[in-house]
């Protein structure tokens, strides 16, 4: 076999794409698994959409090559939504570009903006696929720390310490996975500040402010926030499509010029019909994510229930797809405390450490079982 290039030598196969491997062989010896690891919404989009979709195969150009930047009534529907759940304003033509999911979006940023040796501020504990993206393209992940005692926000006197004169993005996202920690307003005109005094390219990853969560919010709401800031967005958690990869990408015109250049050079647009499709579920009202999040929060109750099972301490004010939960005191290690879990009641939890440092002694659950899935997860106990 060739060797492989340089890069692959600092990064690992993603944790899920590994883990899952081996939850499947156990359900296909027979256990009866209950997968409460992933965040993949296992309730259907609205009829409205699939009936989008399917309409949209018979149209004359549905599988033809489309538009590295989206159909423009798609753009139109993301400025919309904007514009009706946040109040934020956007110019359709030049501040929006749609994506194959949000997580394309994170390299297509990395891919535009950083240079081999370049720093990037991650969040510990965040999403795992900001310090791969970050070390694929040869740059350097520098570690901000964000902890319980400080509601899993940042410590901007701990920040401002930092030798930042190499930083060139900072990556956030608010509610917070995995913990499901709010944010406020407050809190991003304090990292708009911040960005703006030490020239750092701001991104909020902000798919989950629907689920289970009264107040969404904006990183785009902050004034002036345009000017050193991005926001991507995803329609995979809100309107439970995340098989359809559909995602966007917010903000400076132009650094979404310099994204497009990327992505114009590694897809040939998104597929007609799932443009269709994300364009009626844009339309939605107050009473679809009224109705999603009835179910959610049923869900919720009931892993909170689990995790207190397990002697563990839930993080009471998150919000979004997860529980946050504490280990029971004197168990030091999350993974072997999932394991024993796995293997012994064929439950997959998600241990803290994949998203950090910071996530040793936790663990977190998704809330994409069915209640019938969570009480048997309960009795199992």
């Amino acid at each position: 076999m060739k060797q492989t290039a340089k890069r692959l030598d600092i990064v690992e196969e993603y944790y899920f794409s590994s883990k899952l491997r081996e939850v499947r062989q156990l359900a296909s010896e027979g256990k009866p698994i209950i997968n409460m690891g992933i965040g993949s919404p296992d309730l259907r989009p609205s009829q409205a959409v699939i009936d989008a979709v399917t309409l949209a195969m018979q149209e004359e150009n549905a599988h033809q090559y489309q538009s590295y930047q989206g159909l423009p009534e798609l753009r139109n529907g993301m400025a919309d939504f904007y514009a009706t759940n946040y109040g934020v304003t956007l110019n359709p033509n030049t501040e929006i570009l749609p994506l194959m999911g949000s997580k394309e979006g994170i390299m297509h940023i990395s891919l535009a903006f950083l240079n081999e040796g370049d720093q990037v501020l991650i969040p510990n504990p965040g999403y795992p696929t900001y310090s791969s993206v970050t070390n694929l393209v040869g740059a350097i992940p520098v570690y901000y720390d964000l902890k319980e005692m400080n509601n899993w926000e940042p410590d901007f006197d701990a920040l401002e310490k930092l030798d930042l004169s190499k930083v060139k993005i900072m990556w956030l996202g608010y509610p917070h996975m995995p913990t499901g920690a709010r944010g406020s307003l407050k809190l991003f005109e304090k990292l708009v500040a911040f960005a703006k005094r030490h020239n750092i390219l701001l991104i909020n990853d902000n798919p989950y402010s629907f689920v289970l969560n009264d107040n969404p919010m904006s990183l785009l709401q902050v004034e002036g926030a345009k000017g050193v800031a991005l926001e991507l967005n995803s329609l995979s958690k809100t309107f439970n499509m995340a098989g359809w990869r559909v995602g966007m990408v917010l903000g400076n015109a132009a650094c979404i010029d310099a994204v497009l250049k990327v992505k114009s050079n590694m897809d040939s647009g998104m597929f007609f019909g799932i443009q269709k499709g994300a364009i009626e579920a844009l339309k939605s009202d107050k009473s679809w994510f009224k109705s999603m999040n009835a179910v959610y929060k049923k869900r919720r109750v009931l892993t909170e229930q689990l995790a207190e099972k397990l002697g563990c301490e839930v993080y009471k004010e998150g919000v979004g797809l997860f529980v946050w939960a504490k280990l029971p005191s004197g168990i030091t290690s999350s993974e072997d405390f999932i394991d024993k879990i796995l293997y012994e009641k064929s439950i997959f939890i998600t241990p803290g450490t994949i998203f950090g440092s910071n996530g040793e002694g936790y663990i977190r659950f998704a809330l994409c079982v069915k209640e019938e899935k969570v009480q048997e997860a309960i009795d199992r106990f």
